[in-house]
């Protein structure tokens, strides 16, 4: 039998994890999809494309060129864009699509959680007094907070943000993860940090803040999850290859 093609949407550690898990399958070729918002990727163990399909149909139409025969949709939770798009493409090309992505963080008893629906719902969260705010929310999103001149920020980016001038007070870290528990203990010690604003993007690889912010009693803006795909969806690696075998098997 010939390989399986398949195209794993990614630009997460749950997308990495699969490619290496499957890159010496010798049923299975594997395109790994990135988006382009990173300037260095991480190197990975399987053919790699970057940059955007062009919306359902150009997604669509890529999976017909290139004779994908299965979808593994691995973009992070707050993607929702490319997500619907995969959604649509696997609809109008009859290709078999799963959604491999991590669980959401749920509050625990010491949790001082600020729960918003959206992004710029933060700028309100944090209030009119001046505090010394953590932002890793990732490289997007940041305009909004010049809305509140008044915090001390402190930006933590893989990549130099392009609004990040935008924060007339604010100092950028750049840094690739994952980090330690300790790591973020000292950081938040050693700048002062008093509120924290994240996405619930879930999983393990980025909860360590989440963690040191509870055991300093730091208060958290934590933005929901969009709705999520309507397509089958696990959070365990072993399903995903699972279903990926199930689907090489199938004439």
């Amino acid at each position: 039998m010939k390989p399986l093609r398949l195209l794993i949407l990614g630009g997460t550690s749950e997308a990495s994890a699969l490619a290496r898990r499957i890159a010496d399958e010798p049923d299975v070729a594997a395109i790994l999809s990135l988006a382009g918002t990173t300037a260095e990727p991480a190197p990975t163990p399987v053919t790699r494309r970057i940059g955007g399909f062009g919306g359902a149909e150009g997604l669509a139409a890529f999976v017909a060129r290139e004779h994908i025969d299965a979808v593994v949709d691995a973009t992070h939770p707050f993607a929702s864009r490319i997500s619907a798009n995969a959604v649509a493409a696997s609809g109008a090309t009859g290709t078999p699509l799963v959604v491999f992505t991590r669980p959401p963080w749920t509050r625990e008893p010491d949790d001082r959680w600020i729960e918003i629906a959206a992004m710029d719902d933060a700028v309100t969260a944090l209030g009119t007094q001046r505090r010394t705010v953590f932002l890793t929310q990732g490289r997007l999103q940041l305009a909004a907070f010049a809305q509140a001149p008044q915090h001390r920020y402190i930006v933590r980016a893989i990549d130099r943000p392009a609004d990040i001038d935008a924060l007339p007070d604010h100092k950028l870290i750049l840094a690739r993860g994952p980090f330690t528990i300790r790591d973020e203990l000292e950081l938040m010690k050693h700048e002062g940090i008093e509120m924290l604003v994240t996405k619930n993007s879930g999983g393990r690889a980025t909860y360590a803040k989440i963690e040191a912010a509870r055991a300093l009693e730091i208060e958290v803006v934590i933005v929901g999850r969009p709705p999520a795909p309507e397509a089958e969806t696990h959070h365990d690696l072993d399903a995903v290859l699972a279903w990926i075998a199930d689907h090489r098997r199938t004439p």
